[in-house]
């Protein structure tokens, strides 16, 4: 394949082939490290069909890109980046209908804060929202503590502007018709007939987890006939959204919240079930691997505020859960059911938080690990390569001890949190890359925590997507008639392969673990790319603009102190 011309034709926005720029492109949230071709930031949505169109024209693979806080590795690869986080237009709230147009960069929290000024929400709430892209929550399906009532990125979606793989372009509606544009006439001619006489067959295009981003939701489609739902969750691979109708949702009148501490892992799961059929709208697991992080470093300088509470002695879990009510009384009411809930289920100890501020102490709880997790060793890389893992809900004690044995197995270290009424685990393994074998070890674990999952009927992506890093492993957790129907998808929305390629289907020879943006025998970055991914890194700031960190003079050394 030819190397794209220095400047696209008809395309307006950023384009740039120094090696800073794209360096500074290699890297996103998760392990993953490769340097793309070229890097194109569109000034409009216009501009993005016309960088399509060219890329169809010369057969150059494209990978869209929003913030870049991407884990799973969708957000990087060998081709030129599509970043569209300078498309952040934010339309006005239709009230009567609750719903809210967004182009693809604008950040999560920036919806919920329009909405609010309506009196309405925006429900999805990854941990990221700060900083992540609507269009990459939902190119990945995307969810957060709150999908346990609100469900994940794909019911509140309502419309997509897309272009498709050739440069067409179209809106797809829930309620109206599919637009006929050459991909959707393939889909319906060729992908729909052969997934409704699989599903007939009882070939399993759906699995029993309630939050999923694996593959490619035609299970979904099937059941409602929405073709919004198929394309929520492809990561980029079947069109490229360039704007978003997304719904919203009225404001709880209270919320209150319950922190419960188990000395048995089984309890914990059982009670975080019950909490979910109790009507909890979030219930999130703390893993004693994650209290005792929390606890070893709260003391730490620098470490932020402190939570507040700490886990009796004997605690094998912690179970950290929201209620809503229309009122206080409600909500309050709701709380104490919950907390009865937790100690007639084997919680020796249940804290309930009924004002806003009592709630964000406990709370801090569940955000106090990521923070702490760097400064406990400076050697210790923490690496999400298992971070996305969900299963059966009553299975979750099985995938958790299971979690713990691999890491045991093979000598590492790990952080293990997540939200628990779903099923959905996160995992963060820390790595010391000074360690010969270090390498081994990830691998090993990666082995035995696909083979966990697969056995328990579960997913590798609950709400992350596959990216690179999980796609060439979806035959360990996917009948081969469901791979044939991903393919067959694929082809028939991007025929020449240029969308994402070798992610949700692989390309040949494709390896999960390939180059680790940790493993200190890479070659080094351009000093300019290195500064902008590590200010990146240390500041969460992921929402920045890369060109413009490239583009900053380095801040002067601090003088030297006189000698005493």
């Amino acid at each position: 394949m030819t190397a794209p011309p220095a400047h696209p034709p008809h395309f307006r926005g950023a384009f740039r082939r120094d090696d800073a720029a794209r360096a500074a492109y290699a890297e996103a949230a998760g392990i993953g490290q490769v340097v793309p071709r070229a890097v194109a930031v569109p000034a409009d949505p216009s501009d993005v069909q016309a960088l399509v169109a060219w890329a169809a024209e010369t057969g150059t693979p494209l990978v869209p890109r929003g913030s870049g806080s991407s884990m799973a590795g969708g957000a990087i690869g060998d081709g030129v980046i599509l970043d569209v986080s300078r498309l952040r237009a934010l339309g006005a709230v239709d009230r009567a209908a609750r719903r809210l147009f967004a182009q693809p960069g604008v950040v999560g929290a920036d919806v919920d804060a329009r909405a609010r000024e309506s009196g309405l929400r925006f429900p999805v709430d990854p941990s990221s929202w700060r900083f992540c892209t609507v269009g990459g929550m939902a190119a990945a399906n995307a969810a957060g503590a709150h999908s346990l009532r609100h469900g994940a990125m794909r019911p509140w979606v309502t419309a997509l502007d897309c272009v498709f793989a050739d440069g067409s372009r179209a809106v797809v509606r829930r309620g109206a018709p599919a637009p006929d544009v050459p991909a959707v006439r393939r889909l319906l001619r060729d992908v729909a007939p052969a997934a409704r006489a699989a599903a007939a067959r009882g070939v399993p295009l759906r699995r029993a987890v309630r939050k999923d981003s694996s593959g490619y939701a035609l299970a979904d489609w099937l059941a409602s006939g929405e073709l919004v739902d198929l394309l929520v969750g492809s990561e980029g691979t079947l069109a490229v959204f360039a704007g978003l109708e997304l719904a919203l949702s009225p404001v709880p009148g209270a919320t209150a919240s319950v922190l419960g501490a188990f000395g048995s892992l089984d309890d914990a799961v059982a009670a975080a079930v019950e909490a979910r059929d109790a009507g909890a709208v979030a219930c999130e697991l703390l893993d004693r691997t994650f209290l005792d992080v929390a606890a070893r470093g709260s003391d730490l300088p620098g470490a932020g505020r402190r939570t507040g509470w700490r886990a009796p002695r004997g605690t094998e879990a912690v179970l950290l859960a929201e209620v809503e009510g229309a009122s206080s009384q409600e909500a309050g009411d709701a709380a104490r059911r919950l907390r009865r809930a937790f100690e007639q289920g084997g919680a020796h100890e249940a804290v309930m938080a009924l004002e806003p501020s009592a709630e964000r102490v406990l709370w801090a709880l569940r955000h106090a690990a990521s923070p702490i997790l760097a400064r406990l060793d400076p050697e210790l890389k923490s690496m999400q390569f298992i971070e996305d893992g969900a299963v059966p809900p009553r299975r979750l004690a099985e995938y958790v001890r299971g979690v713990r044995a691999a890491l045991a197995r093979h000598e590492l270290r790990g952080v293990i949190f997540g939200h628990a009424g779903d099923g959905h685990v996160h995992v963060n393994p820390l790595v010391d890359v000074r360690d010969p074998a270090w390498r081994t070890r990830v691998a090993g674990v990666l082995e035995d925590v696909t083979a966990l999952a697969a056995s328990l009927g579960g997913t590798l992506a609950g709400e992350h997507g596959d990216g690179r890093l999980r796609t060439p492993l979806l035959a360990r957790t996917w009948a081969p008639e469901v791979l044939a129907l991903f393919a067959a998808t694929k082809r028939a929305c991007d025929p020449a392969g240029i969308l994402n390629p070798g992610v949700k289907v692989p390309t040949d020879g494709q390896q999960a673990l390939a180059a680790i943006k940790y493993d200190p025998a890479l070659p080094p970055l351009p000093d300019a790319a290195r500064r902008a991914l590590d200010h990146v890194a240390a500041t969460r700031d992921y929402a920045a603009d890369r060109l413009a960190l490239v583009d900053a003079e380095p801040a002067p050394a601090p003088a030297a102190s006189a000698p005493h």
